[in-house]
């Protein structure tokens, strides 16, 4: 099933800071020059920090994100179902997007 990034996009809002491009096959968002998450049609990317992926993981859809061979600490991967579930898909946005507005911007 395919995701639009558009459910991002609304969640998200129009904040000071806020990008939106194509990257990894799909849409994604940055806060001052920061990625944060992304949207395909799998599912999405959700950037939580080093060591605030544990709770995630251990939601049924989410797993450990992969750069090839290589795991990506503090980033997950949602299925397309926990894309669309309004309420997990507003958790994860909510915690990626409190990690990095704790980052210096780019």
């Amino acid at each position: 099933m395919t995701r639009d990034p558009g459910l991002l996009r609304e969640e998200v809002g129009d904040r000071p800071g806020l990008t939106e491009k194509s990257m990894f096959g799909g849409r994604a968002f940055l806060l001052n020059g920061n990625l944060f998450c992304g949207a395909r049609s799998d599912g999405m990317l959700i950037r939580l920090g080093k060591g605030n992926d544990g709770w995630a993981l251990a939601l049924p859809g989410v797993i450990q994100m992969l750069s090839g061979e290589r795991v990506m600490q503090g980033w997950v991967r949602a299925t397309a179902e926990v894309y669309g579930d309004d309420g997990l898909r507003r958790r994860l946005l909510d915690s990626a997007l409190a990690y990095v507005k704790s980052l210096p911007g780019k």
